[in-house]
């Protein structure tokens, strides 16, 4: 049985500083709590609503801090992709790709991703039950490749509020594949009059404590040391400095329930 893991960091990289600092602070409490840490970090936005938003900075530099990050730290990363020839172009400097919730059944970027050889975590469609996950694990799994994860974050209820099933962590699990809890796009309060998704931190914690008690397998957070400064999802990312105290409740959980 694999390590409880944790995959966390900024929105998109923003620059190296940010970066390592919070990779490292990140590193630090994992290392303590006995979890293993994944970097994680859009090298570039390609899903924002308004025209003008951040979507990343220079390409090959982002991915490069990417790659640096885990060199030197010695830990796995990951990075969003969006287009089907993505996978093959970026699999030299990421171990891990993503594929966001609105793209989950794109067949192209399912199957290019999984022939990069890369660990491919699925994000749930904010429009899919748990159970329909099944195809787009099929669809990785037909190229060869059984690193595949599934990643609940949050249902669509109306228009501007997402929902978390509590169940469907436990649904997903009967998939044969490591499960994921996305803590923080799960509070989000999408489509925004000002264009610009909305959310509330407050209840990351409820969320990754409920996530810990369902038995998922690892968790997902984005991560800031100055949230209202961050360029991408300043509204949903958790501030560094509270961080560890949810990680901490998360493996007594986790310890009490024999996971």
């Amino acid at each position: 049985m694999r390590k409880f893991f944790l995959i966390a960091g900024p929105c998109a990289i923003e620059e190296r500083d940010t970066a390592f600092t919070i990779a490292n602070e990140v590193k630090r409490i994992c290392d303590n709590l006995g979890i293993e840490y994944i970097f994680k970090g859009s090298y570039e936005k390609a899903n924002r609503s308004k025209l003008d938003s951040f979507t990343g900075i220079e390409k090959q530099t982002a991915l490069e801090i990417l790659k640096e990050v885990s060199d030197k730290l010695g830990i796995d990363n990951i990075t969003d992709v969006h287009e089907s020839y993505e996978p093959k172009e970026i699999s030299d400097y990421v171990t891990h790709l993503q594929i966001p919730a609105f793209l989950c059944r794109q067949t192209k970027l399912l199957l290019a991703a999984g022939e990069s050889g890369c660990t491919v975590n699925i994000k749930k469609g904010q429009f899919l039950s748990p159970e329909a996950m099944k195809f787009a694990v099929e669809k990785v799994r037909s190229t060869g490749n059984d690193k595949v994860w599934v990643c609940e974050r949050g249902t669509t209820f109306g228009y501007t509020d997402l929902i978390v099933d509590a169940t469907s962590i436990y649904r997903m699990k009967k998939l044969g594949v490591p499960t994921v809890m996305d803590c923080t796009h799960s509070v989000q309060k999408p489509n925004q009059t000002s264009g610009i998704t909305g959310g509330d931190p407050e209840l990351i914690e409820a969320i990754a404590l409920s996530a810990a008690a369902t038995g998922v397998d690892g968790l997902f957070l984005e991560v800031h040391p100055e949230p209202h400064k961050a360029q991408s999802d300043p509204f949903t990312m958790l501030q560094l400095d509270r961080l560890e105290p949810i990680l901490e409740k998360c493996m007594k959980i986790r310890k009490a329930l024999n996971y």
